[in-house]
């Protein structure tokens, strides 16, 4: 039987190999991978063959059936951000098996992954830290600073180097947490480097490079559970979704950390900064024409920190034209203008979820109207009754809160 070992060989420089993959690798008659890899550990009788997309890998093997051993070389570890998983997905789909078959067998074996290594040179444990590869991802960078204690990165060497990085945090008035950065982890000319944000904003590093960010005390936190309570919101005269119906509100939307999501009536922005909060690298906005609104959702918005969080002026459906594409969208009051706004916002996306609240009969059948005349392809109907205790006395006695029905809707076949 054919044996291919696929060998994290860790940051490039040898001494980073482990003792099974420097074993493994001077044991196979072939190394396979990109020409600096091959080339920094190749023997004096070894074929080399440069190869790096995984049809190329793969098709050289098959070419080649009488190569009976072979080493696949990739950088760093095989489970982190590692060009093992699109080579094992490819050895899925041709063998059935990430481990191959009666004829051919796929070994894998582990390396050194750039967050750990550069976790111990620095001195800081990496199992609490949150890990994002910034590669072809945008503004990805000042949310995950704001919601974590500790941020692991990775540049990409375009719109995410060091020096943009830490450009945008001066500018989200982060410029005070600590950075580390490494350089050529490794080699003989590595660097590692600490400052502040506001220190190293100016400052030129390789393009491809790792930094750990520490942000701690934070201002707040990404939430792994709903419910704020209403004493925490800065609350005027216009009316606030109170705490337990927000709860319910909120969790009907279904969120995900990446979302567009749009609060239609956000009135103090209780809502939204709700919403936010369980978006750390979505968006989230606020659209309220009431002047006292805005000023509200400014002051709850500066209170909890949400930079995510944008507050839109104006009446909808209009305003929401130039607005990004929304996935997700909470009616918490429409003027009116509830069939408008469900027509723009399917429009926009008819794949929309959105949540829409009644406390009126006559805001229900809107919201029913709108239900029959769209046929959307989910729907759910709650109505919820809360009481909360209140002293009387020497007594508690349960008030009551007007009921109120929340409703979902979720894609329509509709041509809109």
């Amino acid at each position: 039987m054919r044996k291919i070992y696929i060998v994290g060989i860790g940051m490039g420089n040898p001494d980073t190999l482990t003792v099974k993959g420097r074993n493994v690798i001077a044991a196979s008659p072939v190394l396979i991978g990109a020409r600096r890899m091959v080339d920094s550990l190749k023997g004096a009788d070894q074929q080399t063959v440069y190869a790096i997309t995984p049809q190329d890998i793969l098709s050289w093997l098959e070419e080649h059936e009488n190569i009976q051993q072979a080493s696949v070389l990739m950088s760093g570890d095989l489970g982190f951000f590692s060009g093992a998983r699109k080579l094992r997905d490819l050895i899925r789909d041709k063998y059935a098996s990430i481990f191959g078959n009666e004829r051919i067998r796929f070994e894998y074996v582990p390396g050194i992954s750039s967050l750990s290594y550069f976790s111990c040179a620095i001195g800081i444990a990496w199992e609490d830290a949150e890990i994002v590869s910034l590669h072809g991802r945008k503004d990805k960078d000042v949310p995950a600073v704001l919601n974590h204690g500790k941020t692991f990165f990775l540049t990409d060497g375009a719109d995410n180097t060091v020096k943009k990085i830490c450009g945008r945090l001066v500018e989200a008035g982060l410029g005070a947490v600590s950075v580390f950065v490494g350089e050529k982890l490794s080699y003989e000319d590595e660097r590692i480097t600490a400052g502040t944000a506001s220190e190293l904003y100016e400052k030129d590093f390789e393009p491809l490079s790792v930094m750990m960010i520490l942000n701690d005390p934070l201002p707040y936190r990404e939430k792994d559970t709903l419910g704020i309570p209403d004493e925490a919101f800065i609350r005027g005269s216009v009316p606030m979704t109170k705490e337990e119906v927000r709860t319910v509100t909120v969790s009907k939307l279904s969120l995900k950390k990446g979302d567009v999501v749009y609060d239609i009536g956000a009135g103090t922005g209780s809502v939204s900064v709700e919403m936010a909060l369980a978006c750390p690298y979505g968006e989230v906005y606020a659209v309220e024409i009431n002047s006292e609104g805005i000023d509200l959702i400014q002051k709850n918005k500066e209170r909890f920190g949400v930079k995510n969080l944008h507050i839109i002026e104006g009446m909808a459906p209009e305003i929401l034209e130039s607005l990004p594409i929304p996935d997700k969208a909470f009616i918490g009051g429409s003027k009116g203008n509830l069939q408008e706004i469900v027509q723009k916002l399917l429009t926009k996306n008819p794949d929309i979820r959105m949540v829409m609240n009644a406390v009126s009969l006559e805001a229900l059948g809107e919201i029913t109207s709108c239900m029959k005349r769209y046929g959307f392809r989910e729907t759910d109907v709650t109505q919820l009754n809360v009481s909360k205790a209140k002293a009387l006395g020497d007594y508690h006695l349960m008030m009551g809160q007007n009921p109120i029905y929340i409703i979902t809707v979720q894609g329509t076949s509709q041509v809109v």
